[in-house]
Order: C-alpha cells, then structure tokens, then sequence
C-alpha cells in the first residue's frame, strides 16, 4: 500500500523563503489527551515516535510553544528529544505572549519588555539559536503595536526569521503591516467557524493562514466536542475517510495559502492526518460543506 505524504497536500513559502508543505503539525496535543493542564498524560515514547514520523511522512512545519505543557510532559521538551539535530527542512514556529499557571489558566499578557525572555525560553527548551517564525498571540488587546513592535526588535537582532500574529481581528493585521512584515496569521477557522474576512486579508497580502481547531467537532474545546454535521459525515462515507479528513481536506481547499497544522499524540492519526492533505472533494461536496452553519 502506497503510504501519503505531507507533500500532497502542496507547497507554500512562509516569509517568501521558507517553503514547507501545506499539511503541518500541532504540537498541543503531544502532553496529554486533552491540551494543557486536562486529560491523561501521553507516554513520552509515544509522543516521540508520533514527531519521528511525522518527519519521516514529509512533515516539515511543526507548531508549537512553551505554554503547550501538562504537568508531566513539555511539548518544546518532546521536539528537542525527538528531533535534535534538526533537519535542515524543519521550520519550527512558536508563540508567545500568553502565561499558564500550572492548573491551565492563561494569566494576563505578557508586557513588551517581558517577549525576549519568552523567545529565549523557546530556543533554550527546543536547542536552537533562532526560531523560524514566532507568532504574537493576543489575548483581547485593541491594539498590538507595542508588542509587535518588540518581536519586531528581536526579529532584526536575528533571534527571529520571521513574525506571525494570531488570536487576532483584521484590524490587528492592517496594524502589525505597518510595524513589520508579517509571515503567517494564526486564527480559529473550520467548516462551522468561519472567519473568512482575515483569510481573504492574508490571501490578499500573500500571507499564509494556519488555522486552529480546523478539525475539531462542534464544542471545540470541550472533551469530544459535540456530534457531528450531517454534511460531513456524508461526504466522508462517500470517500471511506474520517470526518476529520474531511474537515482537513476542506480548509486546505479555502486557498493555496492555508496551511493545516493537524495535531495528535497518535501515529495512526497522524498517518490519517496527513493523508487528508491528498483528499480531493468534488465541487458539490464543497458546497455542501460551506452550507453547514456555524
């Protein structure tokens, strides 16, 4: 049986000059069965195989931060132990500007001066001397000009290659353009939550949309959601894949500049995962699905 690469799902250069597959991986799910603080703790050895093939699936953009942790486990802790020394290939992101305490929560955001501790935490945890792209993840601010104006500061000290802003409104992006160049926005986007005015910004300026929670049912973030749209599961028995799939598949298709960042602790879901980069829906089971209701 022929087995599905990342490099079907096709090719996008972050920043104009690193080029990676549009079919990624999220780097949340790898501490435990739940993100943060909630659910089982993962076997470290599972985690670790699960990064192992994702590389070896053609896998060659992994999302992570410091804050994705359990009480156990550090997802930046799994990266460096599974895939130190990096291939020259793997673009690592991260993000920066939220804190969670150790029951989960996020606290109030970090200050401009306080970013470069929070890069620096980063590449001590992964081993690196740079990151590739750290995105400034708002917490409910009106305005992130002081704060991307300090990545922006590390960007030129070479700390980092290039900049992304996430948890954001247009607004936001219209704001950071005229700080620095912006390589990639990361928002909450699926079949039943749309934000197709911040895709179309992004497509417009040839920045690179990764959403998150793209798979996930209905009810998120709660602990196996809710059930499924009728919609996808039909388009999914006609293909004899998952829902899942399906919700992977669509996003890919809103433009050759959205990038899936699929996560799991799973190697039989992440093979899943990335197979749905090959995934071809018909015009009509397209829309179909962007009938579904958010």
């Amino acid at each position: 049986m022929t087995t599905t690469t990342a490099a079907e799902s096709g090719t996008w250069a972050l920043g104009g000059d690193l080029p990676v597959h549009r079919m990624g991986f999220g780097a949340m799910r790898l501490t435990g069965t739940a993100p943060f603080h909630q659910g089982v703790p993962r076997d470290r050895e599972q985690s670790i195989r699960v990064l192992r093939r994702a590389v070896e699936l053609g896998v060659d953009h992994i999302d992570t931060a410091a804050f994705y942790f359990s009480r156990t486990r550090s997802a930046n802790e799994l990266i460096n132990a599974a895939l130190s020394p990096y291939p020259d290939h793997l673009v690592i992101a991260t993000k920066v500007g939220p804190v969670r305490n150790v029951r989960g929560e996020f606290a109030e955001p970090t200050r401009p001066d306080e970013l470069r501790g929070h890069v620096e935490e980063n590449l001590r945890q992964l081993g690196r001397d740079h990151m590739d792209l750290v995105y400034l993840r708002l917490m409910g601010q009106d305005s992130l000009a002081e704060h991307f104006g300090a990545l922006a500061g590390l960007r030129e000290a070479g700390l980092v290659r290039h900049l992304g802003i996430s948890n954001i409104q247009p607004a936001h992006l219209e704001e950071a353009l005229g700080i620095a160049p912006v390589a990639a926005v990361q928002n909450p986007y699926a079949i039943d939550r749309r934000d197709d005015e911040t895709l179309a910004l992004c497509g417009e300026h040839g920045i690179a949309f990764v959403p998150f929670f793209a798979a996930a049912k209905p009810g998120r973030e709660a602990q196996g959601g809710g059930e499924e749209h009728a919609a996808v599961l039909d388009v999914a028995r006609a293909h004899g894949v998952s829902a899942t799939q399906v919700r992977h598949a669509w996003v890919l298709g809103r433009g050759d500049h959205v990038l899936a960042i699929a996560g799991t602790g799973d190697v039989g879901h992440l093979e899943e995962n990335v197979a749905a980069g090959a995934l071809r829906l018909t015009e009509d089971e397209v829309r179909r699905l962007d009938a579904v209701a958010g």
